[in-house]
This record gives structure tokens, C-alpha cells and sequence, in this order.
């Protein structure tokens, strides 16, 4: 199979990346490496069966690179992920997570791609839902720029589906964590809270810590992209959660626990934007699937406190090299 994935050199697409080459597949990652790392997808590059392209999703030169390509499948990650970016720059939002989006299914349907599949975001569709877990069925009420392109993103993916008959699959994402997550670039709380403890600092909670949220491993949300990669779920629109709720302060103590540090956080009010509560049902892609969260919470955030420990050692060991030299 071939397949092209957008923002490939990031966080959750690099994982998927490797399982893709690993698995046999031909693969091409499209980066503009705003947020993604050239590093991440090295060792899939190595093997002869991943190429890379920086290249923003915006420009027609993208259309040109998935004609040249003609890919099975596309998977779509590439985005703006930051809600507070979003909120003070929404055209700049809409820009990459519409305009980009509606470029990637015009390049698909250009190429005779066979299916479209599209990470869009558990965390923000919803707004404050009414009741949790909550299902794909509950009402959409987007509270920021980056939920609503989201939204759009998803209505797009109908859209064209309909008139031009691409398959699509778009896949409603928890809170994802785990290695390679960069807590300067793509913002993911566990990253930012295992950087801080990591280096001896005081993490900071914004709210008072009983904001809460559904935190699913990486090599879980891996297995539900490649569970959507055929016939199965054409059409449909899945959460892709762990089903538990866990609030910031237990987050912070587990973070802290995992590091034998002491759970002293620092506390600043609320963000504009960000969510209260959210927890994800995701029964109806188990349903059609089989898959299931296999990863606990404990087990996940061990994996990552191991990998940001090793990645500051050899950043360390990297600049005393360099001294040195």
C-alpha cells in the first residue's frame, strides 16, 4: 500500500509513520516543519520505503507532489494545533486547518486517491458537552477558532465525499501524549508538566486544577489510524478516547510521581478558550473496529517520563560535545 501523510514529522504522525514503513508500506511525509522535526522520521527515511517533502499542505505544489505520488490513502494530520494561536490569530488558524484541509481533498480527488482519513479533535468539536463520556452524536459547539475549523474540516471531508466520491474517515482525538510530543511546539500538557518536573521546576496549572480531560497514549491513537485504513469505516466520524477523566491536579500528581518529585504546582487563572471538562466515548470505532485503548494511564506516562529523561541526556551530552569542540 501506498500512503502520504501530512505533518508526518510530527508527533503522532511520526509514530505512525514508523509502523507504516515497518508494516511494509511505501510512505510519503509532507512537512512544512513548523512543529514536526526532520529527526523524528530519520529512521523510517532509512529504510528506503519513507520519503520526505517539506512542503506546506497550502501551496499547489502540493496538489503536483500527490498526483506524482497517487497514493492509496492519505492521512491528514498536518494542522495548527495550538487553541491559544488559534484564538489570537483565527485567519492564520483557518488559513492552515480550512484552506489546507479543502487543499489536501482537492489534491485526493485530483489523484483518484482511494480514501481520506482526518484527525480532528475530541478535545474542542464539542465545547462543554451536556453530558460525559460523550458520544459522536452530542451536539457540536466549537469554543475556539481551532474547534471550528475542525468542525469545518470534518464537513469538508462529507462534503466531498459525496460529490466526488473519496472515501473518509474522520477520527475525533483525545488528548494525546507520549515520546516525541515537544512541549515548545505542539503544547501537550503531559510534555510541558515532564519537561518542568524533569528539570526541577514548578509546573504551572492553569484554573485550579480540576479542569479535566481524557488522555490517550500515542501508539494507541496509531492503532486507531491504521484500524481506518480500509472499507471499514468509510464515511463515519469516531472518538478516539481512553473513556477516563482525569483532571489536571491528578495529571500533575501522576507526572510527578513517575519523576519521585514533590506535587507542588504553580497556579494562574484560565485560558481563554480551553475547556473545562471532556471525556470521549469511543464504543462505536471499537464496534467497527475491534479496536480498543490498550495503554494505561500510569504505563503511558512512565514510557514518556523514560523518553524525555533519555532525550535531555543526549541533549546534554550534545552541547558538552560541542563545548568541547
Amino acid at each position: 500500500m501506498k500512503l502520504l501523510v501530512t505533518g508526518g514529522a510530527g508527533f503522532i504522525g511520526s509514530h505512525l509513520v514508523d509502523r507504516l514503513v515497518a508494516s511494509g508500506a511505501q510512505v510519503c511525509v509532507v512537512d512544512d516543519l513548523s512543529t514536526g522535526r526532520r529527526d523524528n522520521v530519520a529512521a523510517a527515511e532509512s529504510t528506503g520505503r519513507c520519503r520526505f517533502v517539506e512542503l506546506d499542505i497550502t501551496e499547489a505544489a502540493f496538489v503536483a507532489l500527490v498526483a506524482e505520488t497517487q497514493p492509496d490513502v492519505v492521512v491528514h494530520l498536518a494542522a495548527q494545533m495550538d487553541v491559544r494561536k488559534s484564538v489570537a490569530d483565527p485567519l492564520a488558524d483557518t488559513r492552515t486547518n480550512v484552506l489546507g484541509t479543502v487543499n489536501v481533498l482537492a489534491a485526493a480527488v485530483g489523484a483518484g486517491v482511494r480514501k481520506v482519513v482526518f484527525a480532528s479533535s475530541g478535545g474542542t468539536v464539542y465545547g462543554e458537552p451536556d453530558e460525559l463520556p460523550v458520544r459522536e452524536d452530542a451536539p457540536i459547539r466549537p469554543a475556539s477558532p481551532y474547534g471550528a475549523a475542525k468542525v469545518a474540516g470534518e464537513t469538508y471531508l462529507a462534503a466531498f465525499q459525496r460529490l466526488h466520491g473519496v472515501a473518509t474517515t474522520s477520527l475525533r482525538l483525545g488528548n494525546v501524549y507520549g515520546p516525541r510530543q515537544d512541549p515548545h511546539g505542539e503544547a501537550g500538557v503531559v510534555a510541558i508538566f515532564g519537561r518542568a518536573l524533569g528539570e526541577g521546576r514548578r509546573a504551572i496549572i492553569f484554573g485550579d486544577g480540576t479542569s479535566s480531560r481524557d488522555y490517550i497514549y500515542v501508539e494507541d491513537v496509531v492503532e486507531a489510524f491504521l484500524a481506518c485504513l480500509d472499507a471499514r469505516t468509510d464515511g463515519r466520524v469516531f472518538n478516539v478516547g481512553s473513556g477516563q477523566e482525569t483532571t489536571i491536579g491528578a495529571l500533575h500528581a501522576l507526572v510527578a510521581k513517575a519523576y519521585g518529585r514533590s506535587d507542588e504546582a504553580r497556579h494562574e487563572p484560565p485560558r481563554l478558550g480551553e475547556l473545562q471538562h471532556i471525556t470521549l466515548d469511543s464504543a462505536a470505532l471499537t464496534t467497527a473496529t475491534g479496536w480498543m485503548p490498550r495503554v494505561t494511564l500510569e504505563n503511558g506516562l512512565a514510557l514518556t517520563v523514560e523518553w524525555i529523561t533519555a532525550a535531555h541526556t543526549d541533549a546534554a551530552s550534545e552541547a558538552c560535545e560541542a563545548q568541547a569542540g
